[in-house]
């Protein structure tokens, strides 16, 4: 491996993960050879790329420039060696990860057809509604909901979900049901995470914004432990079309402030070697997006 190469990978890899220690576990070197490595291609370069604290490492400006460069050329590399294998059909792993309520009901329907369509290709599941570690879990593609945190990552918004508030039908027999969003104050209201439902609900009704801050007893970290909950007449709750269709369709959940829109949540398709994803998640996310823009039977 020549020294340039070298560099363009480690210094790839120290973005992601932003750790020295880890990036020497994920490529086998020891960690002071990590940061002679770095050290040695800024210096080659002429400028610092990268800002090392005791906590924390920072790319600085010249840095995230270099970095989209580099990532450009590791995905050059990668697509010039599959086209000098002529590989026609994709093989090997893909590890996707996947939250769990919207991976169960959305993404696994789609995933028997992809297999099919590249039968050399093995995928492995990780299933968990805190995010995880890319790099450290080795995942080539996530399925993110919601807004993205500033990443290094390359990311494709893939679909979108409506959300809206339900509750069960005891649980509106007993409490009765509100008719706008300011009645939720006297509501109990199950707080989730992220898109579903931590703090403020934001509605919007013919172009005006309404805003409600949201307190209740019950707060859960999983979206299937917040459609349970609701279920179980524990609450109002925000959940999204997909998660809750079943328990709507069968009169377990009720929608209710139908005249107030919530926003929807944007679905990401995450993957970790920057603005180029590989072959084999690239062929994923397009047949994703194939599956979940067609329109339900």
């Amino acid at each position: 491996m020549s020294d340039r190469w070298q560099q363009l990978i480690v210094f790839n890899r120290v973005a992601e993960s932003g750790s020295f220690s880890q990036t020497a576990r994920d490529l086998r070197l020891s960690q002071p050879s990590v940061s002679r490595i770095v050290t040695e291609l800024e210096e080659r370069i002429g400028v610092k790329l990268l800002i090392r604290t005791t906590r924390h490492l920072t790319l600085t400006e010249a840095g995230a420039t270099f970095l989209d460069k580099a990532r450009d050329v590791l995905a050059t590399i990668e697509e010039a060696e599959h086209a000098a294998r002529r590989t026609d059909s994709l093989d090997g792993v893909i590890r996707l990860a996947l939250p769990t309520a919207y991976g169960s009901r959305a993404i696994m329907p789609l995933l028997l057809s992809f297999m099919d369509a590249y039968p050399n290709l093995q995928v492995e599941i990780l299933m968990a509604d805190e995010r995880q570690n890319l790099v450290v879990n080795g995942v080539d593609l996530a399925i993110r909901t919601g807004t993205l945190p500033d990443s290094t990552f390359g990311a494709r918004r893939i679909a979108s979900l409506e959300r809206m508030v339900v509750a069960s039908p005891a649980y509106l027999a007993r409490k009765g049901t509100p008719a706008t969003p300011d009645e939720l104050i006297a509501h109990d209201c199950i707080l989730g995470y992220g898109a579903f439902g931590q703090g403020a609900w934001r509605f919007k009704r013919d172009d005006t914004l309404i805003s409600v801050d949201i307190r209740g007893r019950l707060t859960i970290n999983s979206a299937p432990g917040i459609l349970a909950a609701s279920v179980q007449g524990l609450g109002l709750a925000v959940v999204s079309d997909v998660m809750s269709a079943d328990e709507r369709a069968d009169n377990r959940l009720v929608r209710v402030l139908e005249g107030y829109a919530l926003e929807p949540a944007a679905v990401y398709a995450v993957y970790t070697v920057g603005p180029k994803p590989s072959r084999k998640v690239r062929a994923l996310i397009d047949h994703l997006i194939a599956g979940l823009l067609r329109p339900a039977v």
